[in-house]
Order: structure tokens, then sequence, then C-alpha cells
């Protein structure tokens, strides 16, 4: 967004725009379908089912890169689609040609999501740190090297995004391959696995896409709110950089909740209630904390905040008016996405559906349209809108946890490593893999029975 700014007022809309649409058509979809993985092999793992990781492994990478070319296809036909939707021609020029150079991008996070799943549901977080880290510390030189030395303009800030995400996709590749401390994702590699057992992961994955759909996309129709405003490259280009700023603060609770769903995924899979239940207190404790500290960091650096990336005055206005009603926002955003972690570790993604589908759509558009259009109060009355829907789901995301039967989570836990292991009735194999033990020197080979 940095880069952007600067190549100018249209291009900052229109790359905002883009990364809007990126998220809507891809990002959030990958992700959600991935997001079906982590209780299957959080609950393997705790119950340990080793191949299950393995088997998921593979099917959620062959489904998200089939999933993939359709939405590339959508991406090289975006310019008549805005134009549809009311967007500015300037803008949408900007954004065509950034989302032709975006689709690499997308590629590379079908690798990103099921490959990163696989290692943090076996507790190896480390990898995912420090890819990342290298990742982030590359990013501002290959957007450099690429949008000014170059002079590639959109396409490079494009372009160093997707090179951002294949740099973390090639350091977990390469401790994948040289680490003995993990489960292979190619143990137990076999076509035939590949063409069954699917049930499990697809009644999972299904409403875990929605259900991050129908959040992401609220602040993608924020987006495109903005462009039925006065003045739509000034409100784009806000609207964008405020999104990326939750984005930013979203890194914390996003980190909390996928440590909630490993944590209770293990606990569950080895048949501990109380441990699943003390995780998710101590983690919505956490990200309270943190909601409270990210409101009062934004609300400090009000005036400051929006200098960093542009010197337009209306912008940096907008942004300044705003960022209030973001922090809090924020205050409700970290606790209820930890409570959706607990979620995703209890394999209850339809109860997200619901929650979000009311707080978002039912209590928060409604209240968002009316605020900006029907009593002109503007930009400002989209992010009024927004803090309805968080302090909505916030609520019901706590009614949800408080009535959960964690006894009975462990009960079906049980019931979805089985029915996710690859089964027939004619014979049983041995699978023989080797997996370090944490409490030995070295490692064991562990003989697994199942009956295929």
């Amino acid at each position: 967004m940095w880069f952007l700014s600067h190549l100018g007022e249209v291009e900052l809309a229109g790359g905002a725009l883009a990364m809007g649409f990126g998220n809507i058509t891809g990002v959030s979809v990958l992700k959600g379908l991935s997001v079906g993985m982590d209780p299957i092999c959080g609950q393997a793992f705790g119950a340990k089912r080793w191949t299950v990781l393995s088997h998921t492994f593979q099917k959620m990478l062959c489904l998200l890169i089939v999933v993939s070319i359709p939405i590339a296809v959508a991406w090289l036909n975006v310019e008549p689609i805005f134009l549809m939707l009311g967007q500015d021609p300037d803008i949408t020029k900007v954004s065509k040609t950034y989302m032709v150079f975006f689709i690499p991008e997308l590629l590379a996070q079908a690798m990103l999501h099921p490959l990163r799943t696989f290692l943090r549901t076996q507790g190896l977080t480390s990898p995912l740190t420090i890819s990342a880290i290298v990742s982030i510390l590359l990013h501002p030189l290959f957007s450099y090297v690429f949008v000014m030395r170059m002079r590639l303009g959109v396409k490079g800030v494009a372009v160093a995004m997707a090179f951002n995400t294949m740099n973390i996709n090639v350091g977990l590749l390469v401790y994948t391959f040289f680490s003995d401390s993990l489960i292979k994702p190619w143990q137990g590699l076999a076509l035939r696995s590949l063409f069954r057992g699917w049930w499990p992961l697809l009644s999972l994955a299904a409403p875990s896409a929605i259900s991050v759909c129908l959040e992401y996309w609220w602040y993608e129709i924020m987006l495109f709110l903005c462009g039925l405003l006065g003045n739509p490259k000034a409100n784009v280009s806000a609207m964008g950089i405020l999104i990326q700023t939750t984005g930013i603060l979203y890194v914390v609770p996003f980190a909390i909740s996928s440590a909630i769903a490993t944590r209770v995924g293990h606990a569950l899979g080895g048949g501990q209630p109380t441990r699943a239940q003390c995780t998710t207190v101590i983690g919505l404790i956490l990200a309270v904390a943190y909601g409270l500290s990210a409101a009062a960091f934004v609300t400090a650096l009000r005036s400051v905040w929006g200098k960093m990336f542009t010197d337009e005055p209306e912008i940096l206005g907008l942004i300044s008016s705003a960022l209030p009603i973001l922090g809090l926002c924020e205050i409700g955003n970290s606790p209820q996405t930890a409570a959706c972690g607990v979620l995703t570790g209890t394999a209850r993604p339809k109860d997200g559906v619901r929650v979000n589908l009311c707080a978002f759509y039912i209590v928060g558009l409604p209240v968002a349209v009316t605020t900006t259009f029907g009593f002109k109060v503007g930009f400002c009355g989209l992010w009024y809108g927004l803090l309805a829907a968080q302090i909505t789901c916030l609520v019901m995301m706590l009614c949800t946890l408080i009535r959960t039967d964690w006894t009975h989570q462990v009960k079906r836990a049980e019931e979805l490593t089985s029915s996710a292991t690859d089964r027939s009735h004619s014979e049983e194999e041995t699978i023989h893999i080797e997996v370090e033990d944490g409490d030995d020197v070295g490692s064991n080979d562990l003989e697994i029975g199942l009956l295929q």
C-alpha cells in the first residue's frame, strides 16, 4: 500500500480496489477452504492418527489448485465487472492491470495455506515464524526493485506480493524436506486415497469457507460502497489504507486463534476436555488484552498514521476521523477472532456461518448503509456499521462457547478422526512411519494398523 500511495491517487485507489476484489474472490475462498483442515489435522494429531494428516494435506492441496483455476479466469475479466458495479473507469483500468499480475499470488496462496496448516497442527510454529520474518524483510527490497528500479508501477506491486508468498513457501518446503521432527506430507502418498474419503474434509471446508468469506466480503463491500460516495478516489484510497491497517492489527488475533484451534484440537483428539476448556479461557483473556491495546494504539496515532501512506489532505482527514471507530472495532474483533479458533478446533464451522451471517449482514450492513446514506454521515458511517457487526458477533460467539459441552466434543473428535481415515472392508494394511519422539533421543518406528 505504501508503494501504491507513491504512484498517485488513482493508482492507490485502483490498487486498493483490486486488493479488495482479490480478497473477496480469491484469498478469502482459499483461506476459508483450508480452515477445514484444522479440526481434522489437529484432532488427528492429538489422537496419533498420523496418516490422516498427510492424506488431508494432499486432498486440500489438490482442492485449492482446482478452485484457483476459475478464480484466475474471473480475474482476467475483471474490468466489465467493476464497470457494471459503477466504479470509476480510471480506477477500474488500474485495478484490471493489478489483478492480471496478481494471479501468481493466488497460486502461491493455494500452496501456502495447506502447508502452513499442516505444520501448525503438529505444533511446529518456528519454521512459520522464521519464514514469515525473512519474507517480510525481503518484501520492501522486492517492491523497490519491481516498482521503482524496473518502473513496473502497479504491476510491480502485485508481482512483489507474489514473490513474498513464494519466499514463505520455499522456506517451509526446505524445512519440511530436511527436518526429522515432523510427519512428511508425502508419507502415505497414494493416488487411491485422493479419490475417496473426501466427505469429512468437504463437510468442514465448505462451511468454513462460507464463514470466512462472509467476514472478508463485508470489508470489501465497504470498499465498494466508498466508490458511491462523493470523491470516490479519496474515499476508496482512505478505506484501502484503513483495511490494510485492520490487516496489520489482525496478525496477533489470528495467531491467537490459530494457536487455540491447534491446542483445542490436540486436547479433544487426546480425550482431554478440561484442557480444551482451559485453553479457550486463556486464549480469550489474551485476545481481550490485545484488543484494548490495539484500540489505544490506533487512537493515539490517529493524527499521524495516515501520513505513512499518503500526503493528500482529504485522505488524511478521512483516516483520522475513522481511526477511533476502528479502534473500538478491534476491542470486539480480537476476542471474536479467538472464539472463531475455538469453533475451528471443535469442528463447528456451521456455527461460525450463522454468527457471521447474522452479525455482518443482518445487523452490520443495514446499520452501515442507513448511517452512511440515510443519515448522511458519509465515510464514518461505514465504520459504525462494522462496529455494530463486531459487537453482535462477539456476543453471539460468547453465547455459543458458554453452551459448549466439552465432553461431547471429545466424542465428536473421535468420530471425525475415525471417518477421516481411509477405509475398505477387504484388507488391513500396516503402515510404518518414522516420527521423532520428543521424549527420546532419535526416533521411533510407529506401526499403525489402519483398516483400509
